[in-house]
């Protein structure tokens, strides 16, 4: 079953859904993650209240960007208050591979930022 996930997480990475940017855009946030070099932003079309389109940007290694691939899927069309609900552990189940904690940062980029453009930040809080 790992070997059918790994081939998902692939597929994300050679064909990401959602690349791009947004013109216009409602939000927007960018973070990267210095110890890797991984680079992602998000960019948010919002209506009453919900991700009308979303789109990302970025570089990185693959469990990076599919990382960001798969969650545009799961969050487009969703209210921004299942943003906010949303935990690590969701999206580390929908890639469905075991993730070191040296890579756990690289696969959890996405959704730091996406939670920052879903609260309206400038940049990220530490």
């Amino acid at each position: 079953m790992s070997d059918l996930y790994r081939e998902h997480i692939l597929d994300h990475y050679r064909n990401p859904r959602n690349y791009g940017t947004l013109e216009p855009r409602d939000r927007s946030f960018e973070d990267s993650n210095p110890l890797c070099g991984d680079r992602i932003r998000i960019d948010l079309r919002l209506k009453d209240d919900a991700i009308e389109d979303i789109t990302f940007t970025g570089r990185g290694c693959a469990i990076s960007q599919a990382s960001a691939s798969i969650l545009t899927e799961m969050v487009k069309g969703q209210s921004l208050d299942f943003v906010k609900e949303l935990t690590a552990d969701d999206l580390l189940e929908e890639l469905g591979i075991p993730i070191s904690p040296a890579r756990r940062k690289c696969a959890l980029l996405s959704l730091k930022v996406l939670k920052a453009a879903a609260y309206g930040l400038n940049e990220w809080p530490e």
